[in-house]
């Protein structure tokens, strides 16, 4: 799957994001199953910073208003909901943490 960060709406500098990602999903066993892409925008401009989740035949979504160092377990929980759920379709958020309140698209997969 990917992991897709906006760089242009970046809370902090996109590196420490991104760091901070990348050590979320080591801790939760998620690094080699994660793919993380670095994005101009996803549309969220007035609630940075937004995310992404993307994958093949699953369904994609977008999430803004994250803070993503602060997020970044949630972001990892999110990542392994996903992986976990058929066709990418969440259908218990719960375990997603605050990033379920933080939800401005799901879309269906084609």
């Amino acid at each position: 799957m990917k992991l897709l960060l906006c760089s242009t709406c970046s809370t902090a500098e996109y590196s420490v994001d991104r760091a901070a990602v990348v050590d979320a999903l080591v801790t939760a066993g998620l690094s080699d199953a994660v793919e993380i892409s670095e994005v101009e925008c996803l549309g969220g401009c007035d609630q940075s910073a937004s995310i992404g989740l993307q994958s093949k035949d699953r369904a994609t979504y977008v999430f803004s208003g994250v803070n993503v160092c602060a997020d970044s377990n949630d972001i990892a929980a999110t990542c392994e909901t996903y992986l976990n759920s058929k066709d990418g379709w969440i259908e218990n958020a719960l375990a997603c943490g605050r990033l379920r309140h933080l939800l401005r698209a799901r879309i269906p997969a084609l």
